[in-house]
């Protein structure tokens, strides 16, 4: 099962991973389009939280006994039980935030329409998630959990 793990001790709250995730989801993949003329459109589905010096990312980090899965009455959000992530179907989403109000990271939030809700998807398409991938100091990296 793969996790992006958030190293607070190497995050300089640079909010990069959160830049690289709104263009990984906007329709044009460029960053001066998606910033541009999608802005409004995406949402990042990584944050920074930043308190004092301290500062790191949240993101899904798709737990072994998923709150969300369990609150969501439609079956818009989904375990895979081969790789063990949490995936969301947003056809099948019908914006009741059950899912919000579970998350124990609060890393689930309203999409920019607030129809559905968004979460890290771990960038399935690409391979790499882009928060990772665009992290400058190393303060996201993706670990495997092989249990």
């Amino acid at each position: 099962m793969k996790r992006i793990v958030a190293k607070e001790e190497y995050c300089m709250n640079c909010r990069l991973c959160e830049v690289y995730c709104l263009v990984s989801h906007s329709r044009s993949k460029d960053l001066i389009k998606a910033f541009r003329q999608e802005r409004g459109e995406i949402v990042p589905r990584i944050t920074v939280e930043r308190l004092g010096p301290v500062s790191f990312a949240v993101q899904c980090r798709h737990c072994d006994e998923p709150a969300c899965v369990e609150a969501c009455m439609t079956g818009a959000l989904h375990r895979d039980p081969a790789t063990g992530e949490v995936t969301h179907d947003p056809q099948r989403c019908v914006g009741c935030w059950m899912c919000v109000m579970v998350c124990p990271t609060g890393a689930i939030r309203r999409d920019r329409n607030g129809h559905v809700a968004a979460k890290c998807d771990l960038c399935l398409e690409t391979g790499t998630p882009a928060c990772v991938a665009n992290c400058p100091n190393e303060a996201l990296v993706i670990e495997e959990d092989n249990d």
